[in-house]
């Protein structure tokens, strides 16, 4: 692009260039219209005339200097007082031509500006491109860890025959209720990412007592409660001996395992030991009460119950709807914290449209 109040000016530096196999030319006599020919433009190099009527050279610098998108445009300065030169340099001009212009000064110079030029482009297109493939990569070792996590929580459900739908289910009800409550929206992801898990300990529970379709004797539910716990240790780190084990085949193996503490597996040790602590205190296995079971525990123990209650289990049938929400009333400040329980009704509709959507239906 070429700015000069004097046409004549313009036409010489043209031909130079273009003699010069240069092609792809935008001009300017009237340096108000400069700032709206360059956005329209996007010019490579800029040969811009300092000493002009209403807006200078110098000023048109300021306002390159002042648009991030054009900050790094090279400008090559038509000037021949040193002290312009001086004040043009702290602006950002690339490069200096006297006039009267010299085409063998003019070819080199241009030429010069735009490989720095070209060079800027391709860094700038580098880092795009690189933080493309950041993206990508992300995207696609979320939807690894995400696929992890249900096929995780997925065998936990299929040790007792609950083969349905109960672990997306319990997860966007928790979803729902987190929303309600103000939580940001990557820990809304988060909680609605770990709560599946809440049940993974049943892992650990032997066929005899998890299958039993009839009442539970009370050293067999003793033996139920346990699933919180081993929950927690299926997410916890494993032991210096246990790791060493593992991952002596490779340094680096012990390296990642070592290292490897996703917030998601945490908060799902927290949630798996937790969800089925109630708001008096008369849950388990740790008999907390109130505020001292962690939120995240508070708000899967309030979906977790509602779909036992409104799904179908080996030792019942689904219960109606207005059933369901009678008795998750009935708790309220019992088994259930009222404010995560006022939530969970905030969102009745969309509860029950998530529901209808994911019925577990034979």
């Amino acid at each position: 692009m070429i700015v000069d109040d004097e046409p004549i000016n313009i036409k010489v530096v043209r031909k130079y260039l273009a003699s010069a196999g240069y092609t792809g030319f935008a001009m300017s006599s009237d340096s108000t219209e400069v700032m709206g020919m360059i956005n329209r433009e996007d010019p490579d190099v800029l040969l811009l005339d300092v000493v002009m009527p209403k807006v200078g050279g110098l000023e048109i610098l300021q306002m390159l200097l002042a648009d991030e998108r054009f900050a790094q445009l090279p400008v090559v300065i038509f000037t021949a007082a040193g002290e312009i030169r001086a004040q043009a340099l702290q602006l950002g001009a690339t490069d200096f031509l006297t006039k009267p212009i010299n085409p063998t000064e003019l070819v080199p110079r241009v030429r010069n500006a735009l490989v720095v030029k070209a060079y800027q482009d391709h860094l700038k297109n580098y880092a795009a491109e690189l933080e493309r493939e950041v993206q990508k990569r992300t995207a696609e070792l979320e939807e690894s860890r995400m696929e992890v996590i249900h096929c995780l929580a997925r065998a936990a459900e299929y040790r007792d025959n609950e083969t349905g739908h109960h672990i997306i289910r319990v997860g966007r009800y928790v979803e729902l209720i987190a929303q309600e409550l103000g939580f940001d929206e990557w820990t809304v992801r988060l909680l609605k990412q770990a709560a599946p898990l809440h049940d993974v300990g049943k892992i650990g529970i032997p066929d005899s007592v998890l299958l039993n379709p009839g009442k539970l004797e009370p050293e067999e539910f003793a033996i139920i409660q346990k699933h919180c716990g081993f929950g927690k240790k299926i997410f916890g780190p494993m032991s210096t001996g246990d790791l060493s084990a593992y991952t002596s085949h490779t340094s680096l193996g012990g390296e990642i395992i070592g290292n490897c503490r996703a917030p998601v597996l945490e908060l799902a040790a927290k949630i798996a030991t937790t969800h089925h602590e109630k708001w008096d205190g008369t849950g388990y296995p740790l008999r907390l009460a109130g505020e001292d079971i962690p939120i995240e525990g508070r708000i899967t123990a309030v979906a977790d119950v509602f779909d036992a209650l409104s799904s179908q289990r080996p030792y019942k049938a689904a219960f109606p709807l207005k059933k369901c929400f009678e008795i998750m009333v009935q708790e309220r400040g019992k088994h259930f914290d009222p404010t995560v329980l006022d939530a969970f009704f905030a969102r009745r509709d969309e509860i029950v449209k998530i529901q209808i959507e994911y019925a577990d239906i034979d």
